[in-house]
């Protein structure tokens, strides 16, 4: 698969990485598949899928999520939720490992803003400061109002907010469960999650 910009033909692949473009060249684009294709500053950034320790805790997460939906009395508060989703935040593309959307009472647009953006935290400095600080800053800017971060290697999940002009920051470790008024009734513990991720190490 190309894109094509002005004259030239530039194919988007592992090999693109570190190309600069714009938003809308980005946006226009077609990728090969079988890879994680984001834009930050005006540098395309391409990265391997996850690793089964983090697609398999998603998985599950969005099955927790669709049997909320179905079988929660409260469960109509969920309205949609996809994994491997696009984010565009200003002139970035993030790539986000699932979206939420609650409250809305429809399926979601696509310009809607996802009400939750979740990430499962890669190993390395890196990836720990895009987790917990590009990201987290990118997309609470954008109003999501809760971003969750699953580490398996510090055993918790950290939930930022900013209800109002501070931002708030909520750590559940390991053995306990987590719940969120934006999904009244759902119910997540924790330990499930990352006992998946585990699995994978062995």
């Amino acid at each position: 698969m190309i894109l094509k910009l002005e004259k030239e033909v530039i194919p988007l692949c592992p090999y693109s990485a570190g190309l600069r473009m714009t938003a809308a060249e980005f946006d226009k684009a077609d990728f090969e598949d079988g890879w994680r294709y984001e834009l930050i500053r005006g540098i395309l950034v391409v990265s391997p899928i996850p690793l089964e320790n983090e697609r398999d805790p998603n998985e599950e997460l969005g099955r927790l999520l669709r049997n909320y939906q179905e079988d929660h009395p409260d469960g109509k508060a969920l309205d949609k939720t996809l994994f491997e989703h696009t984010i565009v935040t200003g002139e970035n593309r993030r790539r986000a490992d699932r979206v939420i959307w609650a409250g809305l009472g429809r399926r979601p647009n696509r310009d809607d803003v996802p009400t939750i953006i979740v990430e499962f935290v890669s190993l390395g400095k890196r990836n720990w400061l895009r987790d917990y600080v590009e990201k987290k800053d990118e997309y609470l800017a954008l109003g999501v109002r809760e971003y969750w971060v699953f580490s398996r290697f510090e055993r918790d999940l950290t939930v930022f907010s900013r209800p109002g002009k501070r931002e708030r920051k909520r750590l559940i470790k390991e053995k306990e469960t987590f719940a969120t008024p934006i999904l009244p009734g759902f119910e997540l513990p924790l330990r499930k999650l990352l006992s998946l991720a585990d699995e994978w190490e062995k």
